[in-house]
């Protein structure tokens, strides 16, 4: 084969790999939490939701909801929502403080996420 031959050989493989789909990937990542995360909200809420980008599996799903002193606040277990793109569980009256919701997730194509943010409920009246 020609250096010419070659260099077009080259060409057309260098195309071929450039623009061959790459293989699916994905992971399930919060698109919206309610609470938000850093919100502030004047009263308790009664349940924690996380909404994913991707479909989560039931079985691995884990939401926890903490409180400053480490302990799980959550009323129950976490329930995944039709569709499998909403993760949520209930909370009992919150007292005012921050609590940090812990949450971990696989996706149906089996890739592990996790992660944790938080949200401060306000204290009531003057201090």
């Amino acid at each position: 084969m020609t250096a010419r031959g070659l260099s077009l050989a080259g060409a057309i493989l260098l195309a071929a790999i450039a623009g061959a789909p790459a293989p699916a990937s994905s992971h399930s990542f919060p698109e919206t939490e309610n609470p938000a995360a850093g919100q502030t909200l004047a009263s308790s809420p009664s349940e924690v939701s996380i909404r994913f980008d991707a479909p989560i599996e039931k079985l691995f799903a884990v939401l926890r909801v903490l409180d400053a002193a480490g302990r799980n606040v959550a009323a129950g277990q976490p329930a995944v929502g039709p569709g499998g793109y909403t993760l949520s569980v209930k909370v009992p009256p919150l007292k005012p403080g921050e609590y940090t919701v812990k949450w971990g997730v696989v996706c149906i194509d089996t890739h592990h996420t996790q992660g944790s943010y938080t949200f401060t409920v306000a204290t009531h009246g003057n201090s």
